[in-house]
């Protein structure tokens, strides 16, 4: 990121510094151990509180003042920064809720994943091992929709019914109970066990997933360096510190999809190459959005508050449920709130 450059230039240099912070955090999988969740569930609120904090004052605050400084919407200048924000939050909606058809859940068990004991998989045999808990571990990271979206049998319709942080925590009571009775049976004997392409589509399943989720994240950067001299918020400094709070809230990103990875018995290397793998996808997305705002510049409102409203729904539907599965709330809580208040702090002091 150097002043001066063309914002395209600057949005890739942005997310190219993002890209490496995801792998940053993956590269964690080769310190931590699958079991030490309090780290990631504290880095998980850290991070929500960085990328709430600059939805609003690099996004949100610039869509506003550019409404209202264009003079054609007079008392009606929030309409487009609220069309923009309900737009971003609906398209991750919606890619969630395509999720199941691209089949992201087709057995139950994936719904429990983060919370099933490993032990578990070593009293079942090896092809019940195999098939419960590495595919099932894959698929954690594939939203709240495309996990518990009707795939559970009638007998299960609470699940069913659940949605966002309802779902993890009644997922973790039904883990909790699972862990105390037998370990779930492998197929039937005679039977043919699914080939290992099943296992290979789950994990590109995965990165989609993660994928969908880190493409508001570099059209955020895009358009923040392409709105830069559009108003007198719209700076340098204020898309140099979202690119900056960004790249920070994506460091437990990377160690997030890595680190369940290593868990289901990937190679270390390899949870690392996947964890880092799902921040690619920000680069191409900052070029567009950077791109996007230079050739049509009445669309920045609906841009940049399309990128804050989709992040936002990042935050509230992922990772701040995801943050609080495991008994640390509360550590996350205090988490956010200090992200927010370093991010606030970047925003304000360095803008």
């Amino acid at each position: 990121m150097l002043h001066g450059h063309s914002p395209v230039s600057q949005a890739l240099l942005g997310t190219f510094f993002t890209w490496g912070l995801t792998a940053a955090g993956a590269a964690l999988v080769f310190v931590f151990s699958s079991g030490q969740r309090r780290i990631l569930d504290g880095s998980l609120g850290f991070a929500a509180g960085v990328m709430l904090a600059a939805s609003y004052w690099s996004l949100l605050a610039p869509a506003v003042e550019m409404a209202m400084s264009s003079g054609g919407f007079g008392s009606l200048a929030f309409l487009p920064v609220a069309i923009g924000f309900t737009l971003g939050a609906a398209f991750v909606y919606v890619a969630d809720l395509l999720m199941p058809h691209w089949g992201a859940a087709e057995d139950p068990q994936t719904a429990l994943a983060l919370n099933l004991d490993p032990l578990l998989t070593k009293k079942s045999d090896a092809e019940g091992a195999r098939m419960l808990f590495p595919e099932s571990e894959l698929s954690i990271r594939i939203g709240r929709a495309g996990l518990l979206s009707g795939k559970l049998p009638a007998a299960d319709h609470e699940l069913n019914k659940s949605e966002n942080g309802e779902a993890y925590q009644r997922k973790r009571a039904v883990a909790t109970d699972l862990a105390e009775g037998p370990a779930a049976p492998g197929p039937p004997r005679g039977s043919v066990a699914q080939p290992g392409g099943s296992s290979w589509r789950r994990i590109a399943l995965l990165i989609l997933a993660i994928t969908i989720h880190n493409i508001p994240e570099g059209l955020a950067v895009g358009v923040g360096f392409g709105a830069i001299g559009k108003t007198a918020s719209a700076t340098f400094e204020s898309a140099r510190n979202l690119a900056l709070g960004i790249g920070i809230q994506n460091f437990p990103e990377g160690l997030a999809v890595s680190l369940p990875l290593r868990g289901a018995g990937f190679s270390t290397w390899r949870a690392f190459w996947y964890g880092q793998l799902s921040g690619m996808v920000e680069p191409l997305a900052g070029v567009f959005g950077a791109f996007a705002v230079v050739l049509a510049e009445p669309i920045l409102p609906y841009a940049l508050a399309f990128a804050a409203g989709a992040m936002v729904y990042v935050i509230m539907d992922d990772i701040i449920p995801e943050a609080q599965i495991s008994g640390n709330g509360k550590l996350a809580s205090w988490a956010s709130i200090l992200g927010f208040v370093v991010m606030m702090s970047l925003d304000v002091g360095l803008g």
